[in-house]
């Protein structure tokens, strides 16, 4: 049995920690990371970058043992099986042990067994939460002794600047877990990329694509807060072939951002507009890779490694620091009440 003096308090371990979105609300509530891992190479290097120490860099199948004790654990095991995307790719399996990606949790939980930490915080799409797998995953923590609690949380009502929803399970060891209540901050377009140059810098990742003649008599044609419908209306002969005989569907792709409304979902393919609501308020671009950040809450100073593409990944498959900083100051309550 791990003693509570073993654990170092306000301490984490980061698992499937991704470039550290989770792990960067977490420090911002006072927490301090202290080891991590993920299997992608580029994210790992950003980890160390920003948090200044080591990550375990492969298949968490061989992380055999946590190096230090923390008193908690987060972390956000891979959601494709989970997510409607994800159900379309050919494949759930791992290259190496066979672990489908549903299954990743199972080494999640038996790192926590391990090492036994005073709480863990578990975070995917919405959808884990009404998955097979969700009672079981209750059930391990239960039978490690945890107390449990789970919901969806929508990132716009706790001061993120856009439409989000992440599925959250949380174990308390000795003490019994709170998600975080909604706060009064709301925050828009507006507020997070206006004071931005309007034309990108080529700094900082305030940087996007170098678009064709014929994409920027498209971006010209949508009005602000319109989509590619209007495009359909005012120049069906610019118009994708596809898009022409799609009379119906989503309102969202080459859609404008809304200067004052929250952005919808950034994801991993947010420069290209054909792909959601990704076109900038009032001018004729796309989104830049530093408006997506601001969008998702990372500061300014947080520096991604990596090529264009693997930046926007990390930045589109993050949990928004501002909506992990909620969570963590319920957690880190629930700590400090014992």
């Amino acid at each position: 049995m791990i003693r509570q003096d073993e654990r170092k308090e306000n301490t984490f371990v980061d698992l499937f920690c991704g470039c550290g979105g989770l792990a960067l609300g977490f420090e911002q509530a006072g927490f301090r990371s202290i080891y991590a891992a993920d299997l992608n190479k580029t994210a790992c290097k950003t980890y160390e970058r920003n948090f200044r120490h080591p990550v375990f860099c492969g298949d968490i199948a061989e992380l055999e043992r946590l190096p230090e004790k923390p008193e908690l654990i987060v972390g956000g095991p891979p959601c494709q099986g989970f997510s409607p995307l994800g159900r379309m790719t050919p494949s759930e399996v791992m290259r190496k042990n066979h672990v489908t990606m549903n299954k990743l949790w199972q080494h999640y939980f038996r790192l926590v067994e391990s090492s036994m930490p005073r709480a863990f915080v578990v975070e995917n799409v919405p959808q884990l939460l009404t998955s097979k797998e969700f009672p079981l995953i209750v059930k391990r923590a239960e039978d490690l002794g945890y107390q449990v609690i789970s919901g969806t949380l929508k990132a716009e009502n706790y001061g993120v600047p856009q439409k989000r929803t992440r599925g959250f399970i949380i174990g308390g060891l000795d003490f019994f877990p709170a998600l975080p209540s909604p706060t009064k901050e709301r925050r828009t377009v507006r507020d997070a990329i206006a004071d931005l140059p309007a034309k990108p810098t080529g700094e900082n990742l305030h940087i996007g694509r170098n678009p064709t003649s014929q994409s920027l008599e498209r971006y010209r044609c949508i009005p602000p807060g319109g989509n590619r419908f209007d495009l359909m209306k005012k120049r069906p002969d610019i118009c994708p072939e596809c898009w022409l005989r799609k009379k119906t569907g989503s309102t969202d792709v080459f859609g404008r951002l809304k200067w004052d409304e929250p952005a919808l979902t950034i994801r991993t393919e947010f420069y290209k507009p054909e792909k959601g609501r990704y076109l900038h308020p009032s001018e004729d671009r796309p989104i830049t890779y530093r408006e997506a950040a601001r969008l998702q809450t990372f500061p300014d100073d947080f520096v991604f490694e990596g090529s264009k593409i693997e930046v926007a990944r990390m930045i589109g498959n993050s949990v928004p620091p501002k909506l992990a900083y909620h969570v963590a100051v319920a957690v880190k309550k629930g700590l400090r009440r014992n």
